[in-house]
């Protein structure tokens, strides 16, 4: 009988081991992620400022949200622009990159590095260094348009302008994308186009038929990443502009921002947490479910049989 208990025991502890080297990651998701977001949704229901009595005020938040507060609305308008520009574009550019960088040419690697290297860069320094490139009177963008019979405008402080520049400095930061699509492109069997070529299809109908449908489910991935990082730019404009000129560069994660630690509604800014969560994730569903006309997967034929 002992004998069955303590290998009953010894049991029980050669399953434990696997969690107990997990157990870290359970500790943080549940300490920083899990336990903040649930804690976000329960003060989204209360006047909660940093410093003062919390008091429960219902759904007013999100009520308030909607009809008293005309900042809410040209935050989801700018964050909605820049998203309609930046997603589409940074995707192509990021693709195009990964195209080039997969040829077997002299010095591939260099590019490979010096194309990464600027998405490590922190986003306080990337606005820096963006900020001296904007300079309307002695940055190095105006003065290359300069050279060549073009007066640039005052990118930073035109609203005509000011939003374009944001997406231009946001692109810079692309290289992990590109290698998520390089990796992609060295995953696409030769064969296939190999015997293309042989029946006689050319560059632009490789790519269109081969590349793009064996690519489409790292283009899916990259899709959503890009929408989710969009409707989360904060740190260019927080301190290229601070949302100016007029607001045109605030975007919603700056009202959030503003809400929470520049005026301490704490409750209200995460009723805007959550509703750009809701948004996010209808997004995201709604390119989930358009997923099924235009991804494809090896080995999958239509109808859902192998």
């Amino acid at each position: 009988m002992e004998i069955r208990k303590k290998r009953s025991f010894s049991l029980r502890m050669h399953s434990a081991v696997p969690y107990l080297f997990i157990m870290p990651w359970i500790i943080g998701f549940l300490a920083f992620t899990l336990g903040p977001l649930i804690f976000s949704f329960i003060i989204s229901f209360f006047d909660w400022p940093i410093v003062g009595e919390k008091t429960f005020v219902g759904l007013d938040n999100f009520i308030n949200m909607f009809t008293d507060d005309p900042l809410f609305w040209t935050s989801l308008t700018v964050t909605v622009k820049f998203a309609i520009i930046f997603v589409p574009v940074n995707i192509l550019i990021a693709l195009g990159l990964a195209i080039l960088l997969n040829r077997n040419v002299r010095g591939s690697g260099f590019f490979r590095t010096a194309f990464y290297v600027p998405s490590v860069i922190s986003g306080v320094a990337l606005a820096m260094i963006w900020s001296w490139v904007y300079d309307g009177e002695y940055g190095i963008l105006n003065y290359a348009l300069s050279l060549i019979g073009v007066e640039g405008p005052n990118w930073l402080n035109d609203p005509k302008w000011s939003l374009v520049a944001m997406v231009f400095a946001s692109l810079w930061g692309q290289g992990s994308m590109m290698l998520i699509f390089l990796a992609g492109l060295k995953n696409i069997p030769r064969e296939l186009y190999e015997a293309s070529a042989i029946d006689g299809a050319g560059t632009v109908s490789q790519f269109f038929r081969i590349t793009l449908p064996m690519l489409s489910p790292t283009i899916l991935f990259n899709l959503i990443t890009t929408i989710i990082s969009a409707f989360q730019q904060l740190t260019l404009a927080l301190v290229l502009t601070g949302g100016g000129p007029l607001n045109s560069t605030y975007f919603y994660a700056m009202y959030m921002y503003e809400n929470a630690f520049k005026y301490s509604k704490m409750g209200y800014a995460s009723a805007n947490a959550w509703f750009m969560f809701a948004i996010v994730l209808v997004l995201t569903m709604l390119v989930f479910r358009s997923s099924s006309a235009w991804v494809y997967y090896e080995g999958e034929m239509k109808g859902g049989k192998g």
